[in-house]
């Protein structure tokens, strides 16, 4: 009888879907997800179900959207609309059936390797009852009812600057006597103080980078484990999510390299709608620093921890070949959504442009193929039906995902008409040629561009007479898309 087949599933964040050699980037080096496409398929218009982590990666491990889980935030506090019988903010459970749950029944030992983000961060309140202290693993109990089996998890990186949280890395830094000089420099670029966005060489070497510490630990993990079961193991990396801040052998690399800026036009404020969110998302980015040589810098440290990922990736596949694993093994890389690295006057996420919205996608089977690129329009709910597909079991209940299988082998396209996706109040889908935004509280629409003649997102056709009968077909559609299912 043929073993099950091995899974890769490796999981960035914040990773901009044409960052990458094979996406047509003009300086980022990315030799081994190139390759990867090289024998692969990367799906070229991919969509996450919502453009910030929480609800990505709760639609993403379910395969349901933001509505079914009623997750539409990273938490309540962060939403820019009082919370309404339509848009009361849920919290991610582990009670809801995910595809690792799926692959646990069907026999898979599961591993997940960084950050989840199953978990908020303790309040101020609960690191004075805890002792003044909190230890990050004491979340690995509640990460493992979700479905894994084996769990070394990490937050993000502004966790590390308080002493009083402690996770596997800080502990490694310490050891090392790494962990002041770390905790300081995080500090110094903080989220939303002053210099939030700018661009910097980490004072650690990238030995000990916070990407260098998590392949190694799936590294180790491929190489020790125990059982002879198939595995799905999950390595997400916390990078390249801000802070801007790459290893020094990387920064070297881009120091001098030409970087290309992009068109930072703001969008336009079409309505007052969508005045007051475009307003929240210039602030969040901080548009009065947004200078050319500013960005250029930020963009250029960006383009370092993408390259330590690729590198790492490198190691994470040799391993699996130096195991004899490599030839069984489906290797799967995406993220939860994207970065806006400037385009249109924006930093982060948080909006529906491509360069928050799409994500990278790469679906590579164990037999050498002949790489190519497919267009089809495709979610990250797919990803959940496409694991449980490989391993020979069923989605997960309620799983609005459709297998990549077929596809990436040369059978049957996935027939979706529409991707969607969903933050806070506001949810937009995209067609083959669409893209459409609305506040649902409001029923506004916000967004609409023509994405075959306007690939860039610059002209926005949601008040244009000339559309006004698509707009309405776009409203009625997205609306019963939510009510309906």
């Amino acid at each position: 009888m043929a073993r099950k087949p091995n899974i890769l599933f490796i999981f960035s964040d914040q990773h901009r879907h044409d960052v990458m050699g094979c996406a047509g980037h003009p300086t980022v080096a990315t030799p081994n997800l190139d390759a990867l496409a090289a024998r692969g398929v990367r799906f070229t218009k991919a969509w996450c179900q919502s453009p910030i982590c929480q609800p990505s990666r709760a639609s993403l491990i379910t395969g349901q959207h933001p509505y079914d889980l009623g997750v539409f935030y990273n938490d309540a506090a962060s939403a820019t609309h009082a919370s309404t019988d339509l848009d009361e903010a849920g919290e991610i459970s582990p009670d809801w059936p995910t595809f690792m749950k799926q692959l646990q029944a069907a026999g898979y030992e599961t591993a997940s390797i960084g950050k989840t983000h199953y978990h908020g961060i303790p309040t101020r309140d609960e690191v004075v009852a805890a002792g003044g202290k909190v230890d990050f693993r004491r979340y690995d109990g509640l990460v493992r009812s979700f479905g894994w089996d084996h769990v070394v998890e990490e937050y993000d990186k502004y966790v590390h600057s308080a002493r009083a949280f402690r996770t596997p890395y800080a502990d490694y830094l310490d050891g090392l006597g790494l962990g002041d000089a770390y905790r300081d420099q995080i500090r110094s670029v903080f989220r939303l103080t002053p210099s939030h966005w700018r661009g910097e060489t980490s004072v650690v070497p990238q030995e000990h980078d916070l990407t260098s510490f998590l392949a190694d630990r799936a590294v180790d993990w491929l190489q020790h484990r125990e059982t002879g079961k198939p595995f799905l193991l999950k390595l997400a990396f916390v990078q390249p999510h801000v802070p801007l801040i790459d290893d020094p052998d990387w920064a070297a690399h881009y120091a001098e390299a030409e970087i290309d800026v992009p068109d930072m036009t703001p969008p336009e404020a079409v309505n007052g709608e969508w005045a007051h969110y475009l307003g929240l998302l210039a602030g969040h980015s901080q548009r009065e620093t947004m200078t050319t040589d500013f960005v250029r810098e930020g963009i250029r440290h960006y383009l370092g921890m993408v390259s330590l990922i690729d590198q790492k990736i490198g190691s994470v596949l040799d391993t699996l070949a130096a195991t004899g694993e490599l030839d069984n093994t489906w290797i799967i890389y995406s993220c939860d959504h994207g970065e806006m690295l400037g385009t249109h006057g924006l930093w982060a996420k948080m909006n529906f442009y491509q360069g928050s919205a799409q994500v990278p996608l790469i679906v590579v089977p164990p037999r050498p193929m002949r790489g190519r690129t497919d267009d089809a329009v495709v979610e990250l709910t797919d990803i959940a039906a496409t694991i449980t597909d490989i391993a020979g079991t069923e989605p997960p209940a309620g799983c609005r995902g459709q297998s990549l299988v077929p596809q990436v082998l040369g059978g049957t396209r996935i027939d979706r008409e529409v991707a969607y996706a969903r933050i806070q109040s506001y949810a937009a889908m995209r067609t083959d040629r669409f893209r459409f935004t609305m506040e649902m509280r409001s029923g506004v629409p916000c967004e609409l561009f023509d994405m075959a003649n306007d690939p860039d997102e610059t002209v926005n056709l949601v008040n244009d007479p000339a559309r006004a009968a698509l707009v309405s077909e776009m409203k009625g559609a997205l609306i019963d898309l939510q009510q309906g299912g």
